[in-house]
């Protein structure tokens, strides 16, 4: 096992840049029995414990100030079971060397994110999730979990093995212990037509129900200051394959979505007044396509403008209304928003601390580009989705705490419990699940 420095000096920060942590010690674990025993000199030594993936979290539920877990040589896929159809992986695996690993198998996964940069466990233990009309999150598709509890011990739980321990940690925040392999349900790999288009926010909005329930995976992109919105249409295929071309992939994806949207981006920083104008050329600079893909080419995009991000999950009945006061409120306010607004959806799960759980959930993300203040347009958005019992992606800014989701979650108090059980001095602790869990 490997101890090493801290980088830069012993400052830790996210991908969002928001978040700087100073771990008294980081441990790069090569093996399960590596980190068991980190965890049980990290009691020894008084410490807490958390473990952190690529830092794509914009909130500080891995940062700490006693031993940082670093898992990137727990990496990699440990069983295939054909019979079964699953796939266990180690928890450091990065989604997309899993997507690329399973597509070389003949599987993939059902469902996925958009962003491909995040661990396996980070992804899970946080509620990454794509948007589906029938399929869930990355964590509803878990059937297994292995993970190093308070003392040391490892754990494996899953629908048969200690099924309370199952029911909470596919979304575990870090606070049941330190997860190092997860069991994914796949299937064999399947084709996805993917239609994007642009399309009026009226529209969208007046037909939401029905572009919902006629597609397997409808979601869209909102530009604030203007009534313009890109959707995006993904349903199963049986072929041919039509991927987008090399070059056409190439000025879309990257000149267009990262290349020309990054330069809008540090106009509108510098020219707040430039905004609107820039908005409504961004939002008309993308055409109409459709294309044939394996998932992960279709589900996951390049995302090389760094951001930061707010999300919040309404009950999927409460959407427009949700998405028309936002609209009203920005457009009252003086605020000039230069990321568009993004809309997804997913089905209730059973998952304890899921966003979904227990209820059909549409997901409305705002962002601002780094470095611009968010603090004002991310609290009035707040306002809007706390109105309708919105439920905070917990790895995107928010300012709820313990009593809030203990109103908005009927698994809450299931999971503080279990975490009692699990974790009673609270070695996995940090300020962030002070906040969110209680003390």
């Amino acid at each position: 096992m490997s101890t090493t420095a801290s980088e830069k000096n012993g400052t830790w920060r996210n991908w969002g840049g928001n978040v700087v942590a100073h771990p008294a010690r980081e441990v790069t674990p090569a093996s399960v029995e590596e980190l068991a025993a980190a965890v049980r000199r990290a009691a020894e030594d008084g410490l807490k414990v958390k473990a952190v993936g690529t830092g794509h979290s914009f909130t500080a539920v891995a940062a700490t100030d006693g031993v940082l877990i670093r898992p990137q040589l727990l990496t990699g896929i440990r069983t295939i079971n054909r019979d079964d159809m699953t796939v266990t992986v180690e928890a450091g695996t990065p989604l997309k060397r899993l997507n690329l690993a399973l597509a070389r198998e003949g599987l993939s996964l059902t469902n996925m994110g958009d962003i491909t940069e995040q661990t396996a466990s980070g992804a899970t233990s946080t509620g990454t999730h794509g948007t589906g009309r029938d399929s869930a999150s990355i964590a509803a598709q878990i059937r297994g979990l292995e993970l190093v509890t308070a003392d040391g011990s490892v754990l494996s739980c899953s629908e048969q093995e200690n099924p309370e321990v199952f029911a909470a940690a596919r979304i575990g925040l870090g606070a049941l212990g330190i997860v190092t392999a997860i069991t994914f349900a796949v299937e064999p790999v399947f084709l996805l037509t993917a239609r994007e288009e642009p399309m009026p926010l009226d529209r969208v909005l007046a037909g939401f129900d029905e572009l919902w329930a006629e597609n397997e995976h409808f979601e869209f992109y909102w530009f604030p200051h203007t009534g313009n919105t890109n959707t995006k249409r993904n349903n199963r295929s049986a072929g041919p394959e039509r991927p987008v071309g090399r070059l056409a992939g190439w000025f879309e994806d990257e000149f267009l979505s990262n290349g020309v949207f990054q330069v809008a981006q540090w106009v509108g920083r510098a020219v707040p007044a430039a905004v609107p104008a820039v908005a409504n050329a961004a939002s008309r600079a993308l055409s109409a396509r459709t294309y044939t893909d394996i998932p992960h080419k279709v589900f996951t995009s390049p995302r090389r403008v760094r951001f930061v991000e707010m999300e919040y999950a309404v009950p999927r009945a409460a959407l427009v209304d949700t998405l028309r006061e936002l609209k009203t409120a920005v457009d009252r306010s003086r605020l000039r928003i230069s990321f568009p607004v993004e809309v997804r959806t997913a089905p209730a799960d059973d998952i304890a601390l899921s966003t979904a759980s227990g209820r059909d959930s549409a997901y409305i993300a705002v962002h601002m580009f780094r470095g611009t203040p968010f603090q004002a347009y991310f609290t009035l958005a707040e306002r809007v989705f706390t109105a309708h019992e919105g439920r905070p992606h917990w790895g995107k800014v928010h300012t709820r705490d313990a009593a809030y989701f203990a109103e908005v979650y009927p698994r809450f108090g299931e999971f503080t419990a279990l975490r009692d059980r699990l974790d009673p001095d609270r070695r996995f602790q940090n300020d962030y699940l002070r906040r969110v869990l209680g003390p």
